[in-house]
């Protein structure tokens, strides 16, 4: 991809992103994500019906009169986004990859956010963090994590979620809202999710929803006869017999049981998700990811 290229598909990202935030997420996303929580605004006279909870016993007694303290909601957020950037982000056989689609994720979540004064930063990552860009604000800085996403080559072959929300909770001290965004392909032989640990340690500090993204392709074979297959983040080739029936099962129930034991981990830890696929309009799996908080 040219520098020229690069710097159209961003620019298309930002206007349909941008709009989309304004224009429809930004009421949802304001009621889904609380401030921090209560900050003092000021004092002032009691009135009737205020809660007595709330005096400020020392000036009332200088005042000779009663008062109480005055508090609002502390609104601004850090939002951070943990985004799969593994190669098996360049699949893609419907209107975008994977790679695209979290760009256009990340940004629409980038832009609600920045309309609610809240600050956002990334942690791309592989089978290691590839980069962490600490959290910001201003357009400049959403550009540059929608720039990062599409552009980022990154060096490792695999993927570890764990090794991400690890860093992200060693990183990150103060509690904040973070999306983890990936495809979840990141299992064991048996299909069981890798990441258990380092997603319960994530929950306790900080609030955290999953958005998976997926292809039509991956959950299901095409009958197309004898495919020549190469893993895009081992490297590792094989011929497929996709004409099998047999084979064809055999991988769906292997998808279903990855995507199972990730649905378990996420009901087990309260932990909100949402399935996006390629071929999708993301607003209403957004939608949906906002109204459930």
């Amino acid at each position: 991809m040219t520098t020229q290229e690069l710097l159209t598909k961003v620019r298309k990202i930002e206007i349909k992103t941008k709009v989309l935030s304004h224009q429809i997420f930004a009421g949802e996303y304001h009621s889904a994500f609380k401030g921090r929580g209560m900050a003092f605004s000021e004092v002032r006279e009691y009135r009737y019906g205020d809660d007595v909870r709330n005096m400020d016993w020392n000036v009332t007694a200088r005042m000779s009169s009663p008062y109480v303290k005055v508090f609002e909601e502390e609104r601004e957020l850090t939002v951070m986004l943990l985004v799969d950037i593994s190669n098996s982000g360049v699949f893609g056989t419907a209107v975008r990859t994977k790679r695209e689609l979290l760009a256009e994720l990340a940004a629409t979540l980038s832009f609600s956010a920045i309309l609610n004064n809240d600050k956002v930063g990334c942690i791309l990552f592989s089978d290691r963090v590839e980069k962490f860009i600490p959290p910001g604000k201003g357009r400049t800085h959403l550009l540059r994590i929608i720039r990062e996403i599409l552009e980022f080559r990154p060096e490792g072959k695999g993927t570890d979620i764990g090794e991400a929300l690890r860093f992200f909770t060693n990183a990150i001290k103060r509690r904040c809202t973070a999306f983890l965004m990936s495809d979840m392909l990141d299992v064991d032989i048996d299909g069981n999710p890798r990441y258990e640990e380092a997603m319960k340690v994530a929950v306790n500090r900080h609030e955290l929803s999953v958005i998976r993204v997926s292809d039509p392709r991956e959950r299901d074979l095409t009958p197309l006869g004898l495919v020549h297959a190469v893993d895009s983040e081992s490297g590792n080739a094989l011929w497929v017999n996709t004409s099998s029936r047999q084979m064809r099962e055999a991988y769906s129930e292997w998808y279903r049981s990855a995507s199972r034991g990730a649905e378990r981990l996420f009901l087990r830890y309260h932990v909100d998700s949402v399935d996006i696929s390629t071929d999708e309009d993301y607003v209403r799996g957004l939608m949906s990811l906002f109204q459930r908080r």
